[in-house]
């Protein structure tokens, strides 16, 4: 599907590869736009964000277009053919300039999907991950559920991956981390996959996530979405799906450097988000174990003098206090914001 080009559009832009955040500002991406107007009020759009994916991007994109009213494929600055790959099996192309990362080319799918209004956007994989023949069940789920977000997760009932045991891992720990940082501490409340790509959005979180400004052009844009969704009270579900690593292209990113990216994104946003939980838990730890120490075990033991190691403990009790003081400074000073934001909402499947 293709027409004739026009203007260039002011939408952030992005791919597989990690950038900096504060990467300098791109031009605008370019793009073979379809009509507005060209999916129907309960259509269906399937987007993929595409970095040199000229090899697997064709088929996929034939795979796709019998599940979906619009294929769109998101460019993101690649030195091969993926552009023109994508757009002779049918797909509608936009095209950064230049490379802007995994999130920007999100950003980008979701400006393009809330233009059209369509009833359901559907973000897949260009390297032929994902099972395009569950894309069905994400949307019938987010019929029967009602939820705003469902996520194809590789570790529920149904669920498939040969993903290798040291990623497995790393998305355990990265997933016990994300659960923490939203408060979803209950078994039914807790994500399974939270960095699945695999994901559908309804119309209202799309127009949400187009017109958010904390979604960073880095590979935790998938964490910022769900953070985003958790702070506008969007609801969530998951079904079982199918995703394989073994593609000729899949993701080659470090696993070490993109888990030190994720984790660093959860950190940075807890601290902003729960500050309470984030700076309060440790400093009170910190307080209590520098309070403790001292009186319990240094001076009645007469360890190393007493009075020089028990100092250390008592600056450790005050670094503790001073991160109580913190939290609370933080907790309350965004205290009207969190209060006015829904409960996180976890919909049954």
């Amino acid at each position: 599907m293709s027409s004739d080009a026009i203007e260039p559009t002011s939408a952030d832009g992005a791919a597989h590869t990690p950038v900096d955040r504060s990467a300098p500002t791109v031009p605008a991406p370019r793009r073979r736009a379809a009509p507005v107007d060209d999916v129907p009020a309960d259509g269906v759009i399937v987007a993929m964000p595409a970095y040199n994916e000229a090899g697997t991007v064709g088929e996929v994109v034939a795979a796709v277009r019998p599940h979906a009213d619009l294929v769109l494929v998101v460019d993101d600055g690649s030195a091969d053919d993926t552009a023109a790959e994508a757009e002779r099996a049918g797909a509608l192309v936009v095209s950064h300039p230049a490379n802007r990362g995994y999130g920007g080319a999100l950003k980008t799918i979701f400006t393009e999907a809330a233009a059209r209004d369509a009833a359901h956007l559907v973000v897949i994989d260009a390297d032929g991950q994902h099972t395009v023949a569950d894309i069905p069940r994400l949307v019938a789920a987010q019929v029967e559920t009602g939820a705003n977000v469902v996520i194809g997760s590789r570790f529920v009932e149904g669920a498939a991956t040969d993903a290798p045991l040291y990623r497995r891992l790393g998305l355990w720990v990265i997933n016990a981390l994300t659960n923490l940082s939203l408060g979803a501490y209950r078994p039914d409340q807790r994500l399974t996959d939270a960095q699945s790509g695999f994901r559908a959005y309804d119309a209202v979180v799309t127009r949400s996530l187009a017109a958010a400004e904390t979604i960073g052009d880095c590979m935790a844009a998938s964490l910022d979405i769900l953070y985003h969704v958790h702070r506008h009270g969007h609801s969530v579900a998951e079904v079982g799906t199918t995703i394989t690593y073994d593609v000729e292209h899949a993701n080659s990113q470090n696993p070490l450097t993109q888990g030190f990216d994720l984790v660093s994104a959860i950190v940075a946003t807890t601290v902003r988000d729960r500050p309470l939980f984030a700076l309060g838990v440790p400093g009170a730890m910190a307080t209590a174990l520098g309070l403790a120490v001292p009186l319990l075990l240094v001076r009645p033991a007469g360890l190393l003098g007493g009075v020089g190691l028990a100092g250390v403990f008592w600056a450790l009790a005050a670094c503790g206090l001073g991160l109580c003081s913190l939290g609370l400074y933080r907790h309350l000073a965004t205290r009207r914001e969190r209060l006015g934001s829904p409960p996180y909402a976890v919909a049954e499947d």
